[in-house]
């Protein structure tokens, strides 16, 4: 039997709390997202500590993590991997790529040109990639974690919608605020704090427990009244005046599953409608598209989620 998803939850606030100052609920949505097998999109300035937590937070589930960095001359085969002839057998042989492991960052997939993107959308929704026309199954617990930078548009290529709407979430990283700030500064000034160890003290998360947990959000019960709540939210979106294209099926179905994980969470075995509220902005915000005069009035994503929010009838 393993830990309850909020224990393990403590466990990794604790772990990422030794490297990461601030940032808690984006990090806790983050967390509870990799143990759910979502895929989420990291957006935040540079040096806000994005890639270090994803560090931090495959370490503390001791799971299999490598990295890509976004560039414009980035190849599909960098990511999925190609046949290479080994020229002692004659044979080809299939050189794994980065794809091939538990966590995979993304880092600045923007930067990629959209053939490479592309590249991520089989392994995203199937957990395989074809190589040569060969199927090759991915590890079970594969799960991409992308960063994008908000403000960086030379040299960057907007995300298709067909992949947005892959990532579970899209969770924003802001500036720290002053005293968090502060921290910081305090903390690189010892040596031995100024640079994360690289493994965290504590023991990692074992597989067996991510599986549980799992579980155990999977089992939360939801009632018929907050199915029907669910699915009226994100058909609401469809209909807005200020939306161009609304929410798809798929996140409906994202916004249940990562709404269940936050009642486990809680400590409950069934859902409640402020669960869906509370992690409904995550989920639906970077699957918006947005009318043009919508735009131009500055109106966002997170508002009309509000406005939608407020609109819909919560069950009794």
């Amino acid at each position: 039997m393993g830990k309850p998803l909020a224990e393990l939850a403590q466990h990794a606030r604790a772990e990422l709390g030794k490297v990461i100052v601030g940032q808690e609920a984006p990090l806790e949505t983050l967390f509870l997202t990799l143990v759910c097998g979502g895929h989420v999109l990291l957006e935040g300035v540079p040096g806000l500590g994005k890639t270090l937590a994803v560090r931090t937070l495959a370490r503390t589930l001791g799971v299999r993590f490598r990295r890509v960095q976004g560039t414009p001359d980035l190849m599909p085969a960098d990511i999925t991997g190609s046949s290479v002839l080994d020229m002692a057998t004659s044979q080809f042989r299939v050189h794994e790529g980065p794809v091939f492991t538990d966590l995979l960052l993304a880092d600045e997939i923007n930067r990629m040109p959209p053939r490479t993107q592309a590249a991520l959308l089989e392994s995203m929704q199937e957990r395989q990639v074809t190589i040569d026309g060969v199927a090759r199954s991915l590890s079970p617990l594969f799960t991409v974690v992308a960063t994008q930078n908000p403000v960086e548009f030379e040299g960057t290529y907007p995300l298709p919608e067909a992949e947005l709407d892959r990532f579970t979430v899209k969770l924003k990283m802001d500036y720290p605020a002053a005293a968090e700030e502060e921290a910081i500064l305090a903390r690189h000034q010892q040596p031995e704090t100024a640079a994360p160890a690289p493994d965290p003290a504590a023991a990692p998360i074992a597989a067996a427990e991510i599986v549980a947990a799992r579980d155990e959000a999977s089992a939360v019960r939801v009632d018929a009244a907050l199915l029907t709540y669910v699915a009226a939210i994100v058909r609401r979106t469809r209909e807005w005046p200020a939306v161009a294209l609304g929410a798809s099926p798929r996140a409906a179905i994202h916004l249940m599953q990562i709404a269940k994980a936050v009642a486990a969470l809680e400590g409950r075995d069934f859902l409640l409608p402020d669960d869906v509220k509370r992690i409904a902005a995550p989920v639906l915000r970077h699957r918006l598209v947005m009318r043009a005069e919508a735009d131009l009035e500055g109106m966002t994503s997170d508002q009309v989620i509000g406005d939608v929010l407020a609109a819909v009838p919560v069950p009794k």
